[in-house]
């Protein structure tokens, strides 16, 4: 197996650096995510900002571990651990004789993709937050008011284990209709989330480790507490994960969290997103992604 690092290189508008392979090489005139093979002794980390010197002329100093996907090309097998790079030094340039472009992870005009990268891609239309809602706490009211006056949000679980079915579906309907742009997932729910055409389902622990097939949904993520339950998630084709509680939370008084230093661990190596949850804030974004996560899920937090 070919152990590769590879930058997702993200601009401030959120746009990312795609390279196309030059001509000689495998897959020439393929785009990809810039980067290169891990050299005997190197960490990922090492060789990715050796390759991004060498390749596109760039000195990263802020990057993140994100995931990491084995993919079977027709000439290798090749685990690919991807980084996000948030900040750097130099101006983007190809060096190695080959065209470099910005894109829109949501509209990538530029074609054709290494097969790898599909998944990439879809994975990072994931905003860096994924809310959950409140009602309970907020009121019906309340809560439908602050989704129509969010922003940056755009995945959002309808979770209110208070309601009945009824209540839960009008609710999840007002959700639907307020918060128009993003994508509403429904907790556990399977059969009220295709009554309604949701965008997709958010499975608690317990469903997630009985079922043997991904629910079919456009999007699909799930609630995980250790590593067997992450592996289950992946094993399913699952789009993303929720891992926690991380810090102690108001919602579980007396039980302490796993702590980042159990979170880095579970998530290493992982080949799907995943978020943290637990005794956050937007505020943590940046600590959770350096510790591997994705992006952060929140409650009470996503309201304020």
């Amino acid at each position: 197996m070919i152990e590769v690092a590879a930058g997702i290189i993200v601009s401030p508008e959120g746009n990312v650096l795609l390279g196309r392979r030059p001509e000689g090489k495998p897959y020439s005139g393929y785009w990809e995510f810039p980067g290169g093979k891990i050299e005997a002794g190197e960490s990922a980390a090492d060789a990715l900002k050796r390759e991004l010197k060498e390749e596109i002329g760039i000195d990263p100093h802020h990057l993140h571990p994100w995931i990491s996907r084995i993919f079977h090309y027709s000439h290798a097998t090749v685990k690919l651990h991807f980084f996000r790079v948030l900040g750097w030094m130099g101006e983007p340039r190809g060096l190695e004789n080959q065209e470099i472009s910005w894109q829109d992870p949501h509209e990538v005009d530029v074609s054709p993709l290494l097969p790898a990268n599909e998944p990439i891609l879809r994975a990072l239309r994931l905003p860096s937050i994924y809310a959950i809602t409140n009602a309970a706490k907020l009121g019906v009211d309340l809560q439908l008011e602050k989704l129509r006056q969010m922003g940056e949000i755009g995945f959002i679980q309808v979770r209110e284990k208070w309601m009945d079915t009824e209540s839960l579906k009008r609710f999840a309907l007002a959700v639907m209709d307020a918060a128009k742009d993003a994508k509403v997932l429904i907790n556990s729910e399977v059969e009220l989330a295709h009554e309604i055409k949701a965008h997709g389902v958010h499975l608690s622990s317990g469903q997630l480790m009985h079922l043997s097939v991904r629910p079919d949904f456009d999007w699909c993520g799930a609630s995980v507490h250790n590593e067997r339950e992450l592996a289950k998630a992946v094993s399913l084709g699952l789009d993303f994960a929720i891992l926690g509680h991380v810090l102690s939370t108001p919602s579980h008084p007396g039980i302490a969290g796993m702590g980042w230093g159990k979170f880095s661990e579970i998530v290493k190596g992982c080949p799907i997103p995943v978020y943290a949850l637990g005794g956050l804030e937007k505020k943590d974004i940046g600590c959770a992604q350096s510790q591997g996560a994705h992006g952060v899920s929140l409650l009470s937090a996503a309201w304020k």
